[in-house]
């Protein structure tokens, strides 16, 4: 009997990654599904959506529609993900051909969903983090793991409280069986992943041994065959000094921090509930530069947040000079359902916030061009995983710079030192140092 086909298109972040690999493995191991990359011949077309933003929802009223008008007759549709969780049987109204709805906490019931006409399971409290999913990976390189689930922070801004639930940490087991899993395939880089990660311990389904952040990277870091940890995303709330030490001295962590800033200004992070102020940001920022002189610190700020003043946003552009991010992901504020900044009556004209994020995206790119400028002739050691156009290999440096050089797949799941001889934004470009 010939397998059916899957295709499936992911939106979003990188635990919407994790959850397409979670679904890919649930269906290939219980229904007999085959990836294909070609929409026109699936039995089964998915789309993983993200709600952060407004574009994103938008998108999956196109997507979807476009699916039904090419798809093979029989082909069944189904919406995952967290504009799934947030708009639930609103789907099937918009979208009537939808065959499933499938929440963000609710990827173990994949298989179900397929075989159960309108199918719909959005409940954001859904407890799956002792459920173990099948093996599968988009890349054999590097190992996408969970953390946690969900977030109990309650930002003001952001819809993923209301669309992942209450945050829950995975059992340390299944952690350490995953990461010794990848390694003896053969993946030199594991990547942790939760809404906040330093917050990993504070609650398990079950009894469990207590356990903090630093001790879990501690833990993965005595893994035979595991090169490299990376994680995404920490709270600043939670770099506590312990934190820091523990990501300076280790050697198998990546020194590459995130550290969502959003805002500057106390006063508007005291609206954002962000539950930090514009000194601990700096204090800690400052204090890992000062501990781990290497290290490249990326951010995401919000331009605009209801009530900013000139005055406010001035105190990001300090931020953002004194911290010298090496990656600035930047948007202006959008009212997003079910959060308290959606109601606030002071919302930025769009013309303002559109100036605002126009003056940080150019300010960033001046000191984005001073710090790459100060990579030309360095010597990195560059983890080779991906195949690029024209005979080009690409990596990443252990602090986080995509690298780019000539040569072929035999690079590729290797280590080998990069001299960079033209530094651009987005990519060094190097040569193999022989």
């Amino acid at each position: 009997m010939m397998s059916k086909k899957l295709f499936i298109q992911t939106l979003g972040c990188a635990m919407n990654v994790r959850d397409s690999e979670h679904i890919i493995a649930e269906l290939s191991q219980k229904d007999d599904y085959t990836l294909t990359e070609d929409m026109s011949e699936a039995d089964l077309i998915l789309i993983n959506t993200c709600s952060v933003r407004e574009k994103p929802v938008h998108k999956l009223f196109s997507e979807v529609g476009a699916f039904e008008k090419a798809k093979k007759p029989g082909a069944k549709i189904g919406v995952c993900g967290c504009t799934a969780s947030h708009l639930g049987s609103e789907i099937f109204k918009r979208a009537p051909y939808v065959d499933f709805v499938l929440g963000a906490r609710n990827v173990s019931k994949i298989s179900t969903a397929v075989k159960t006409p309108k199918f719909i399971s959005t409940d954001i409290n859904y407890d799956e983090s002792d459920y173990a999913f099948g093996e599968f990976r988009g890349s054999p390189f590097k190992s996408y793991i969970n953390i946690s689930i969900g977030c109990d922070k309650k930002c003001t801004y952001c819809i993923v409280p209301h669309t992942r639930g209450d945050e829950i940490s995975i059992p340390l087991n299944l952690i350490l069986l995953e990461a010794q899993k990848a390694a003896d395939r053969g993946a030199k880089e594991i990547f942790l992943l939760g809404q906040n990660v330093n917050n990993y311990g504070k609650r398990f389904s079950s009894a469990h041994e207590k356990i903090d952040f630093s001790d879990l990277l501690e833990r993965l870091s005595e893994i035979d065959g595991i090169e490299r940890i990376r994680f995404t995303s920490p709270h600043p709330l939670h770099m506590d000094d312990k934190f820091l030490n523990v990501f300076a001295n280790n050697p198998k962590i990546c020194k590459s921090m995130h550290m969502p800033l959003q805002s500057g200004n106390t006063k508007v992070l005291r609206e954002m509930k962000r539950g930090y102020t514009k000194e601990w940001f700096l204090d800690r920022a400052l204090k890992l530069r000062e501990l781990c002189p290497d290290v490249s610190i990326s951010t995401d700020i919000i331009v605009a947040f209801p009530g900013e003043t000139d005055a406010e946003f001035q105190d990001t552009m300090d931020v953002l000079e004194k911290v010298r991010f090496e990656q600035v992901f930047s948007f202006k504020y959008s009212p997003r359902p079910l959060t308290k900044a959606a109601e606030f009556t002071n919302q930025i004209p769009d013309d303002i916030a559109s100036q605002r994020l126009t003056r940080l995206q150019s300010h960033h790119n001046e000191i984005l061009d001073e710090i790459v400028a100060k990579q030309n002739g360095k010597i990195f050691d560059v983890y080779f995983e991906e195949l690029r156009a024209n005979g080009a290999v690409a990596g990443r440096s252990f602090n986080n710079f995509l690298v780019q050089v000539q040569g072929s797949e035999e690079l590729l799941g290797k280590t080998l030192k990069v001299r960079i001889t033209n530094p651009k934004r987005m990519v060094l470009y190097g040569e193999l140092v022989e």
